[in-house]
C-alpha cells in the first residue's frame, strides 16, 4: 500500500492549514457563503439538505486497518456514529458542524488521508477494481498506475478548473469490475503482440441526464506514455469543453458534438508535442511505485479448496456466504472477501463506528492489514487465506455484517437520494429498503441469481440507475415521487445504457413492479442459469414491459 513521502505529508498538512484559516473565516463572518462556495468544494465539503457533507477519498479504494479506525474514529467523534461509502470508493460524513471540519482533515492527515479533489472540476478520485492485485483473472495490479495518476492529478495547475468534475476508472482485468466505460476516460490493461503490458484508453463515457458509452481512442499506450497520452486528452478537454452549459460541459458532450476521429486527431497532435519529454514515465520510477504495492507474504496454505456444497448442507447460512461473498484468488489457498453493506432493510452503503473497527480488527488479522471499498458500496477483505474463513465469517456474523447476497438482487446500488441531498427530486433508500424486504428470503435470491438493481434520485445518476440490470430514477411531477424503471443496462465490459420501459410509478407499487419483471424473467428464461440480462438481451423489451403495463 502506498505511504506518503516527504512532500505528500507537506503537501497535505499545508492544506488542512489552509482550509482551517478559511473555515474561520467563514464563521467569523469575513467569507461570506457565496465565497466560501468554491473554497469548501476544493476540500470536499458539500452543503446538503439539512448538513454539511464530507466526502473522504479513498484512493483506488484501498485502506488500512489504522485509517479505517480512524474513519470509524471520525464518524462517532463528530458525525452520528456511521459514514456512507460511494461509489467512487470514497466515504462520506453527512452531518459535520463545520467548525470541526479542520479537526477531522488533521485527523484524516495523521493517517494519510484526506478530502482534497473529491468535488469541484477537477480530476476526482481514481477509482478501480476492488479485487485489484488479488484477482485471479487479473493482467496486471493496476493500482501503483492509479497512484501515478492520483500524483500527477493531484493540484495540477492546468487542470484544477476544468470546464465540469473529471473521472478516471482503471482495471487490471479483461473483466470490467470497475465500470470504466462509464467514466470520463476509462483504463483497461492489455497486452501486445510482443506481450508487453500497456492501456486500451476510453473516453467520453459518463452517466447523468445524458449517459454515453466510451469510445475507444487508443488501444494500446504504454506505460512511459500512459502521463503524456492522458495529458493529450486532458489538454483538449479544457481547451474546447462547453464551459457555456453546465449540462453540457462534460467531455462526452464534446465527443459525441465533434466525434472521436476529431477528438482523436486533436489528442495524437497534442501527444505528439509532450511524448518523450518530461511526462515519460521512467520505469524505475514504475518499479518504485510498484514496489509500495507488493503482494503480502503469502503462507502455504493446507486447505486449497472448500466443498461450498458440502458446507450448505452443514450449515446453510455459511455455505451461501462462501458461495456468494468469495472471489477466486491469485494465490492457490486465498480468496477474497465481500463484506456486503446491503443488509435487509437497511441504507445501502452505510457502516456504523463499530462496524468500520470490526473490519479494521479482521483486516489486521486475517487479510494483511488491507481491505478495500467497491465502487458498488461493499468492502472487501482482498487476501483471506481459506483456513480462517470460518473465523472471519463468524466475526461478521456478531457484527451484523454476514449478508449472503453479493451479486443478488438485494445487493443494490443507492445513492443517499432526498432524504439528504439537496439536488435529489425523490428518496431511494426507501425504494431499496422496501425492495430488499420484498426480496429478502435467500431461497427466493438464489432462485434469481445475478441481478444488479441501481437507484437513483434524480437524474445526475448517483445510483448508476442507467447501468442496472434493472434501474430506477427518482423524478417529481407535480408534487409527487415517481419512479421510472430501466432494463438492461450493464456496468460491465458489455456495457450497455437500459431502456426505460414507459410512465413512472409511485413508491408503493415500486416492489411489486420490480416482483413483475423478476417473474417475467424467471417465467421466460431458457435454463436456471441464463441471468437476468442475457435473457433480456435475447427477448428485448416486450415481455417485460408488457409484465408492466399489459397490452395497452
Amino acid at each position: 500500500m502506498y505511504r506518503y513521502d516527504e512532500f505528500d505529508a507537506a503537501f497535505v498538512n499545508e492544506r488542512v492549514a489552509q482550509f482551517s484559516d478559511q473555515v474561520r473565516r467563514r464563521i467569523s463572518g469575513e467569507l461570506n457563503e457565496d465565497q466560501f462556495r468554491p473554497l469548501r468544494l476544493m476540500n470536499g465539503l458539500y452543503l446538503q439538505l439539512h448538513a454539511y457533507m464530507l466526502r473522504v477519498a479513498v484512493p483506488y479504494g484501498t485502506l488500512s486497518s489504522r485509517q479505517m479506525r480512524m474513519l470509524a474514529h471520525i464518524a462517532r467523534k463528530y458525525d452520528r456514529g456511521y459514514g456512507h461509502f460511494t461509489t467512487r470508493q470514497n466515504i462520506q460524513y453527512n452531518w459535520p458542524k463545520l467548525r470541526d471540519v479542520p479537526a477531522i482533515l488533521a485527523d484524516l492527515a495523521s493517517v494519510e488521508m484526506h478530502a482534497i479533489q473529491t468535488s469541484g472540476n477537477c480530476i476526482r478520485n481514481v477509482t478501480t477494481d476492488q479485487f485489484a492485485g488479488a484477482a485471479a483473472d487479473e493482467i496486471i495490479d493496476p493500482r501503483p498506475v492509479a497512484e501515478i495518476i492520483r500524483q500527477w492529478s493531484s493540484l495540477h495547475p492546468e487542470f484544477t478548473f476544468l470546464p465540469r468534475k473529471f473521472k478516471i476508472a482503471i482495471t487490471g482485468a479483461p473483466n470490467d469490475r470497475a465500470a470504466v466505460k462509464f467514466h470520463d476516460i476509462g483504463l483497461m490493461a492489455q497486452t501486445n503482440g510482443k506481450g508487453e503490458i500497456g492501456w486500451a484508453v476510453y473516453v467520453g463515457g459518463g452517466l447523468g441526464r445524458t449517459p454515453m458509452i466510451a469510445k475507444l481512442i487508443n488501444g494500446f499506450v504504454p506505460h512511459e506514455h500512459l502521463l503524456a497520452y492522458l495529458e493529450s486528452i486532458l489538454r483538449v478537454y479544457n481547451r474546447y469543453g462547453r464551459r457555456d452549459n453546465k449540462y453540457k460541459a462534460r467531455i462526452k458532450i464534446l465527443v459525441h458534438e465533434e466525434g472521436l476521429e476529431t477528438i482523436k486527431g486533436q489528442v495524437e497532435e497534442e501527444f505528439a508535442q509532450v511524448r518523450g519529454g518530461v511526462l515519460t514515465l521512467p520505469q524505475e520510477e514504475l518499479d518504485r511505485i510498484t514496489d509500495y504495492f507488493a503482494l503480502p507474504a503469502f503462507e502455504e496454505v493446507g486447505v486449497v479448496d472448500i466443498d461450498v456444497e458440502k458446507e450448505k448442507i452443514l450449515n446453510p447460512a455459511y455455505g451461501r456466504f462462501l458461495e456468494n461473498n468469495t472471489f477466486p484468488h491469485a494465490k492457490q489457498g486465498y480468496t477474497s472477501v465481500t463484506i456486503s453493506l446491503k443488509p435487509i432493510g437497511g441504507a445501502p452503503g452505510d457502516a456504523t463506528a463499530e462496524q468500520m473497527e470490526v473490519v479494521a480488527d479482521l483486516a489486521e488479522k486475517y487479510s494483511f492489514d488491507e481491505l478495500r471499498v467497491t465502487h458498488e458500496q461493499n468492502l472487501v477483505l482482498p487476501h483471506v487465506a481459506l483456513t480462517d474463513l470460518k473465523a472471519v465469517y463468524d466475526a461478521l456474523v456478531e457484527a451484523d455484517l454476514a449478508e449472503a447476497n453479493a451479486g443478488e438482487i438485494t445487493d443494490m446500488i443507492t445513492c443517499p437520494g432526498l432524504d439528504y441531498c439537496a439536488l435529489a427530486n425523490a428518496r431511494s433508500i426507501p425504494i431499496a429498503q422496501d425492495i430488499s424486504q420484498r426480496f429478502s428470503s435467500p431461497e427466493r435470491q438464489k432462485e434469481i441469481g445475478d441481478l444488479k438493481i441501481k437507484i437513483s434520485g434524480c437524474i445526475n445518476a448517483c445510483g448508476h440507475h442507467h447501468v442496472g440490470h434493472i434501474g430506477i430514477l427518482g423524478v417529481e411531477k407535480k408534487g409527487t415521487e415517481l419512479y421510472q424503471i430501466t432494463v438492461g443496462g450493464d456496468a460491465t465490459e458489455n456495457a450497455a445504457i437500459g431502456n426505460i420501459l414507459g410512465r413512472g410509478f409511485v413508491a408503493e407499487e415500486v416492489p411489486g413492479a420490480i416482483e413483475k419483471l423478476v417473474d417475467t424473467y424467471i417465467a421466460h428464461r431458457e435454463t436456471p442459469d441464463e441471468t437476468f440480462i442475457a435473457a433480456y438481451r435475447r427477448l428485448g423489451d416486450a415481455p417485460f414491459k408488457e409484465a408492466l403495463y399489459g397490452n395497452g
